[in-house]
């Protein structure tokens, strides 16, 4: 019969190793989290992280997203947002909000909440000089808090390539 403390040392390795790897792929490292999604990111946006910005403002009605282009003078950048955007936009109108959940996950805060209600929230798209925005307007409180729990999602999850505000200067 195996001695008890070689049986205690290894379940307690065992939890260790475990631990370790669940924090690796479940994302409680913000930098491995931020990372992951950088990395299914790529798969989803056509353009560069690195060479754009996503910009997040909530308030009362729901909020403004917008991602533009680190350097003004990028007209292919530019191009790509304006894409993305302008599907994203027309797939939110639909209740799709599949991109943003293969990114950061179906469980996201404020996700089920705007899928359930998509049909109370406005979504626009509009072009900008450097990117384009989609503006999320409803008249359910709930619903415009779940546009605000959503960017923070987002806003988290994007790290240095996000910003509440309209500012090139405050990311990296």
């Amino acid at each position: 019969m195996p001695d008890r403390r070689i049986i205690a040392l290894l379940a307690a390795a065992t939890l260790a190793v475990g631990g370790a790897v669940a924090g690796v792929t479940t994302g409680n490292d913000d930098r491995t989290r931020e990372a992951a999604v950088a990395e299914r990111g790529a798969k989803v946006m056509p353009f560069s992280l690195d060479a754009t910005t996503h910009i997040f403002d909530a308030d009362d009605t729901g909020g403004t997203q917008r991602v533009i282009a680190d350097d003004r003078s990028d007209s292919e950048q530019i191009r790509l947002v304006r894409e993305h955007l302008r599907k994203e936009a027309a797939a939110f109108q639909r209740g799709d909000f599949a991109d943003p959940a293969s990114i950061h996950g179906n469980d996201m805060p404020g996700l089920a909440a705007l899928k359930a209600g998509f049909n109370r929230i406005a979504v626009s798209y509009r072009d900008l000089p450097d990117g384009a925005e989609i503006a999320y307007r409803t008249n359910d409180r709930g619903l415009a808090t779940a546009v605000g729990n959503w960017f923070n999602a987002q806003l988290t999850d994007h790290g240095k390539d996000a910003t509440k505000s309209d500012g090139h200067s405050s990311h990296g």
